[in-house]
């Protein structure tokens, strides 16, 4: 599957907006306020937002769990139904555009959206070709029994199991390979 450098940057800042999401009622939000926010728009890059609001924490926090739902999706269909929904409500309007040094692109937002829409705009059609090109299995949750982290696995062969390899993914190995010993010694 081919994914250009734009699809990459939406996948990226999709995950890490679900990511936000706390995961249980003990652990704290991730966009906590409105700053929390700008930073989140300022490390992806998100361009053309305005000055954000309440309203826009607000109305991010409301796709963000819709998004969470796409990536528990048990089926193409169930997913392609949220996505539709997150993109029909942005009122997408592709156009062409190659600001900032990046060469032709498309963008899904009309001109002058809100941070929501344009995320719902943007990440929903990056989610979309996924599904499209039969690989919404690639849109995960780690493994990891402490972890829920949203991921895209973008591995050859669809084998990617955890969020990160050097942290959930090693952790359990080490554990394994201590019980393995443990077992062995007696």
């Amino acid at each position: 599957m081919l994914i250009t450098h734009d699809t990459r940057c939406a996948l990226d800042t999709v995950v890490d907006l679900v990511n936000t999401v706390p995961e249980d009622d003990s652990a704290p939000d991730g966009l906590p306020d409105v700053a929390a926010l700008e930073h989140f728009v300022g490390t992806h890059e998100i361009s053309d937002v305005g000055v954000l609001s309440e309203l826009d924490l607000t109305a991010v926090r409301r796709i963000r769990g819709r998004f969470a739902a796409v990536f528990a999706a048990p089926e193409p269909r169930a997913a392609a139904g949220l996505i539709n929904e997150l993109v029909a409500g942005a009122g997408t309007t592709p156009r062409l555009t190659d600001h900032d040094g990046y060469d032709w692109h498309i963008h899904y937002f009309a001109p002058g959206a809100s941070v929501a829409d344009h995320l719902a705009a943007d990440c929903g059609m990056a989610l979309a070709f996924f599904v499209v090109a039969g690989e919404q299995e690639r849109l995960r949750r780690c493994e990891a029994p402490d972890c829920r982290r949203a991921f895209v696995d973008l591995s050859r062969n669809r084998s990617r199991r955890y969020c990160d390899s050097r942290t959930c993914g090693n952790r359990l190995h080490v554990a394994a390979y201590r019980a393995r010993r443990k077992e062995a010694t007696g």
